[in-house]
């Protein structure tokens, strides 16, 4: 098939490539004229393990374009993907600016029967909005489905081509025979929806994720009052087969492009039909709570951060990606500098996305996790990139004043730090906690 992909953000840039991969012809449009010039020089924008290699192979094969000409690209399409942003306004609704541009552009463009398939994340409702936002710009024919992503970044590559499942919604069965039939090679399971259920099936799968997050995170705290340790609380409870283990690893809560997002735009879309989502309202509430539990911990365990060098090692929300939004240092370092303590920051790939969203006088931009610690009061690990699981903390405390280590995604296993002297704080895991003082008890000769 032939594929105009509208929008190469995160969803727009690697469905487009994976469609390509599958053996379609396909042009990524954006109205960014320096991004679709790095991407005609074969540079990708983001950091995602395997998409690089991808978009080469297939820019190479001829499979795969880059324009700003959405016109030209929409009229030799057969399927239109329309995969813009819809970021949140200040009252947590998306804003739908970006996909009522695209459809008035789509709509002028067509010349003849087109699919256009919306994988923007958007509020129950917009496909239909979106079909009369084209039929007003348009008099040819075309159907309108709704194919939300489910792609985790850092492993986005990995599950398009091994989706748990896709979901296409649509009130045309013509409409649903074309997507089932760019989507077969990819997996049987493919759910063919409504459009309103498959919008909300988005909403719903994020929103239960953030809430599983959150609630091991709540039952963290509790653990850490009771004596209990949360990684075999959560090991337990994920051997059950009706809970499962995924998203019960405890931390500094979730962050992203998705996760904040998608439950304030639920919240908001159950405001607007007169509904208080208590539930998810909670959810966001200990999610924004949880980062605050690094800076609490930091001033237990060393005094006030006033005057002090505080070490951070990781930016980016989670592992694999350059991705900063949401993510929780952007809150911790913000609070460390705004109470008065200098900052020294390292992340192996998301430094330059971080300062463009937050820099300061204070913040030293280090080129390495060793020199981030040299002469640090304290290190507060916040992304847990392998690299740093992999640290000798011996080492690592050599070069620091003093040895503080806030562990906010519970990396370090007591074996570890059995041979380091570091005062340790991990997450819902309070035997760690104390166990540097329990072990020079033990092995003390008194």
């Amino acid at each position: 098939m032939k594929l105009a992909v509208i929008g190469t953000g995160y969803v727009g840039l690697v469905s487009g490539v994976c469609y390509a991969e599958l053996g379609n012809e396909v042009t990524c449009v954006d109205q960014d004229d320096l991004k679709i010039e790095k991407l005609r020089r074969r540079e990708v924008p983001i950091y995602e393990p395997g998409l690089q290699e991808l978009l080469i192979g297939n820019a190479e094969e001829g499979r795969l374009d880059f324009t700003t000409e959405l016109s030209t690209a929409v009229r030799c399409a057969d399927i239109v993907v329309v995969a813009v942003g819809t970021p949140p306004m200040a009252n947590g609704e998306a804003d739908l600016s970006y996909v009522q541009r695209a459809c008035m552009n789509i709509g002028q463009a067509m010349n003849g029967y087109t699919l256009v398939m919306t994988k923007s994340t958007v509020p129950v409702g917009t496909n239909e909005r979106m079909r009369a936002w084209i039929a007003e710009y348009s008099g040819q024919p075309f159907d309108i489905v709704s194919v939300p992503e489910f792609l985790r970044e850092g492993s986005a590559v990995k599950d398009t081509f091994h989706p748990d499942r896709i979901v296409i919604g649509t009130d045309n069965p013509k409409a649903a025979a074309i997507a089932v039939d760019l989507h077969r090679k990819l997996t049987d399971n493919i759910l063919v929806t409504d459009i309103r259920s498959a919008e909300m099936i988005k909403y719903a799968s994020n929103a239960y994720l953030a809430t599983r997050i959150s609630f091991i995170n709540e039952i963290a705290n509790i653990c850490e009052k009771v004596g209990a340790d949360v990684t075999q609380v959560a090991a337990g409870m994920g051997q059950d087969r009706r809970i499962g283990s995924s998203f019960l690893n405890a931390g500094i809560g979730y962050g992203g492009s998705c996760f904040p997002k998608d439950t304030k735009a639920l919240i908001q879309i159950a405001g607007n039909v007169d509904y208080d989502f208590k539930l998810l309202k909670s959810v966001v509430e200990v999610n924004r709570d949880q980062r605050n539990n690094v800076i609490r911990k930091l001033e237990e365990l060393d005094g006030s951060v006033t005057g002090k060098t505080v070490a951070i090692w990781g930016l980016a929300f989670k592992p694999n990606t350059d991705d900063v939004r949401e993510a929780p240092s952007l809150d911790i370092v913000a609070e460390l500098v705004h109470r008065g303590a200098e900052v020294r920051a390292y992340d192996p790939v998301a430094t330059v996305n971080f300062r463009q969203m937050f820099d300061h006088p204070n913040i030293v931009w280090c080129k390495d996790a060793w020199t981030a610690v040299e002469g640090a009061d304290a290190l507060c690990l916040l992304t847990e990139w392998p690299e740093f699981a992999e640290a000798d903390l011996r080492q690592v405390g050599a070069l620091m004043n003093t040895l503080v280590l806030i562990d906010g995604r519970n990396v370090f296993r007591q074996e570890l730090l059995v041979q380091s002297d570091f005062r340790y704080y991990s997450v819902g895991r309070p035997h760690l906690n104390r166990f540097k003082e329990a072990y020079r008890d033990l092995t003390s000769p008194t």
